[in-house]
C-alpha cells in the first residue's frame, strides 16, 4: 500500500527514518473504551493515564497525573478489508486557536473531507479552484480558506468577515445552518456546553449568526462552494471543535503541569473521533506541528492502543506515522505550517479562531456592562493582564472565581 506525501512535504534529507518494522503497543488485544457513542461523541476526559512523554523533545513514556483530557481508541480484531472497496480517502486536518492567551478559551478543531482515491495527493485548493482560494478575492462568491491569522485582523472594521464567510459557507454546503452561536456550538462543539452555565458571560447571552455578513452572502458563497465540491468529487464530512474554557484549562494544566501535554490531550479527542467515524476507510490526518516536538510515536501508541504502527518520517518539519488495525488504516502527520499546505487544516484553523472570537465578544460585552470604562481585549498576555487588573474589583463584587477568568499559564 503506497503512502502519499502531503503537498509540498516529503522525505527530507537528514530526517530520522524508521525501518519498515511494524510496531505494536504492548497491550495489543486489550481493547479499552467503546465506540457505542457514535461518530464525534466522546467524553471530555477519557483514560487519564495514556499520555506520556509529550513534553518537548521527550522520548520516554510515563503516566501523567490524573485529569489529562485524552481520548483512547480501541483497536480490535475484525473482518478483513477488500482493497477494491477503497474508492474514497478521508483527508482531515486539526488546528487550534487560543493556546497562548491568558483570557478566553482554547479551541481545537477538526475538519474532514472525502476525496476520490486518485485525487488524495492533490491540493484541495486546486481541486476547488474558482470557488476557493487561500486569500480573499475580489470575486464576490469566492471563499477564502487559509491561515486564520492572515484572514483575521482586529485592525479591520469587519474583522470576522473572511472567517465567517468561509466557516458558515462550508457548514451550509454540509447542510448545517446555525442561526446562533449557541446553536453552532450545540451542533459542532457540544462538549463544553455543560460548562457554560458556570460563566455568566456565556450563560445568559448569545449571538445571532451570521454575525457580521448577511445570510444572503453566506448562501451565495455556499452555492458556489457546493458546485465546486460536486464537480471535484470532494465531499465535506464534518467540522467539529473542542472548546476548553478557562476553568477546565486550569484544571488540566494543574494536573499535567504542561500546556503541551494538555494540547496533545485535547487533540487526541479529535483523533479518536476521526478514527471511530471511518472504519474500513483510508484516513490521512494532518495536524499543525505542536511546538518543537518531533517524535509522537509513544504518545500515539497510548492513544491508539493495540494498533500496529509504522514510522514514516520524523524530521524537524514533518513527523508522520501509519496506524492500522483490522478495520482501519490511517496516516497521521504533524507538520510545520500545516495550514498553508492542507486545506482541511486551514479550515480547522478558521473554525477554531471563529469560535474563539465569538466567545471573546460575549466576554467583552459582559465586562463592559460591569466596568463601563474597560477597553475590550483579545486576551493575549500583556493586554490580557491589563484587562484582568481592571475587572478584578468587579469580579470580587460579583463573587466570581478568578480561575474561571484568568488562565494560570
Amino acid at each position: 500500500m503506497g503512502i502519499g506525501w502531503p503537498l509540498g512535504v516529503g522525505p527530507n534529507k537528514g530526517a530520522h527514518r524508521a525501518s519498515t518494522k511494524t510496531l505494536m503497543h504492548p497491550s495489543v488485544g486489550a481493547p479499552q473504551g467503546s465506540d457505542s457513542g457514535g461518530p464525534f461523541q466522546s467524553p471530555r476526559c477519557v483514560a487519564p493515564d495514556i499520555i506520556a512523554g509529550i513534553e518537548k523533545g521527550s522520548s520516554s513514556a510515563g503516566a501523567p497525573p490524573r485529569g489529562a483530557p485524552v481520548g483512547r481508541a480501541s483497536c480490535r480484531a475484525g473482518p478483513g478489508r477488500d482493497e477494491k472497496e477503497h474508492l474514497l480517502t478521508v483527508i482531515a486536518g486539526i488546528d487550534e486557536a487560543g493556546l497562548g492567551p491568558v483570557l478566553g478559551p482554547l479551541v481545537v478543531s477538526a475538519t474532514a473531507f472525502e476525496v476520490p482515491d486518485e485525487l488524495a495527493g492533490e491540493s484541495m485548493w486546486r481541486l476547488l479552484s474558482g470557488a476557493v482560494g487561500k486569500t480573499p478575492s475580489r470575486r464576490r462568491l469566492s471563499v477564502a480558506i487559509g491561515d486564520s491569522k492572515r484572514l483575521y485582523s482586529r485592525q479591520r472594521g469587519n474583522a470576522l468577515e473572511h472567517l465567517e464567510r468561509g466557516v458558515l459557507a462550508m457548514l451550509a454546503a454540509m447542510g448545517s445552518r446555525p442561526a446562533s452561536l449557541r446553536q453552532l456550538m450545540s451542533w459542532h462543539a457540544s462538549g463544553s456546553l455543560k460548562e457554560m452555565p458556570h460563566y455568566p458571560w456565556y450563560a445568559r447571552d448569545d449571538l445571532p449568526l451570521p454575525h457580521c455578513i448577511s445570510r444572503t452572502d453566506v448562501d451565495l458563497s455556499a452555492n458556489a462552494l457546493s458546485s465546486a465540491l460536486s464537480r471535484s468529487g470532494v465531499r465535506p464530512l464534518c467540522m467539529r471543535a473542542e472548546v476548553v474554557l478557562p476553568g477546565e484549562f486550569n484544571r488540566i494544566v494543574e494536573a499535567t503541569d504542561n500546556k503541551s501535554t494538555m494540547l496533545f490531550g485535547v487533540t487526541s479527542r479529535l483523533l479518536v473521533d476521526l478514527w471511530r467515524k471511518v472504519p474500513g476507510r483510508r484516513v490521512r490526518v494532518y495536524v499543525d506541528r505542536q511546538g518543537g516536538r518531533m517524535r509522537y510515536l509513544q504518545a500515539l501508541q497510548l492513544v491508539f492502543e493495540g494498533c500496529k504502527f509504522r514510522v514514516i518520517e520524523e524530521s524537524d518539519t514533518f513527523s508522520s506515522y501509519q496506524v492500522q488495525d483490522a478495520e482501519r488504516w490511517a496516516e497521521l502527520s504533524f507538520l510545520v505550517d500545516a495550514e498553508d499546505r492542507q486545506l482541511p487544516v486551514a479550515l480547522a484553523s478558521m473554525l477554531s479562531k471563529y469560535l474563539r472570537e465569538l466567545l471573546m465578544d460575549l466576554f467583552n460585552r459582559f465586562w463592559l456592562l460591569h466596568v463601563p470604562q474597560v477597553r475590550p481585549t483579545a486576551g493575549y498576555y500583556e493586554d490580557g493582564r491589563r484587562f484582568y487588573e481592571e475587572i478584578r474589583p468587579a469580579m470580587r463584587t460579583l463573587g466570581l472565581d478568578e480561575r474561571l477568568v484568568y488562565r494560570m499559564r
